[in-house]
């Protein structure tokens, strides 16, 4: 079965720095695109980042500057690294695998001074 486990938020400051993780199992990883999500406080779920087999990479424009997605096919795990953390960061993180609508629990983050 798919088992996607999210972690790596956590607490910070803004201007900080988190590198979340998606650890994942029962599926072909190295063949298959990955995607982040999240979700604020009171808001939907929202798509900020995708990373393919092929290593193409697309982000939401407004968080571009900032986030990196990379992935680890050995490890089966994907990463969203985070700069330079705002407040409106402030969410809980998925993974997904592409095609599939199926979600782990999520990492929080939260970014507050």
């Amino acid at each position: 079965q798919v088992q996607l486990a999210e972690s790596g938020g956590g607490l910070v400051q803004p201007g900080g720095s988190l590198r979340l993780s998606c650890a994942t199992s029962g599926f072909d990883f190295a063949n298959t695109g990955m995607a982040w999500y999240r979700q604020g406080p009171g808001k939907g779920r929202e798509w900020v980042g995708y990373i393919g087999s092929d290593g193409h990479i697309n982000y939401l424009d407004s968080v571009a500057d900032r986030f990196i997605i990379s992935r680890d096919n050995t490890l089966k795990t994907v990463y969203l690294q985070i700069n330079h953390l705002i407040p409106e960061d402030t969410a809980v993180y998925f993974c997904k695998r592409v095609g599939v609508d199926i979600w782990g629990q999520g990492t929080q983050v939260t970014v507050s001074s």
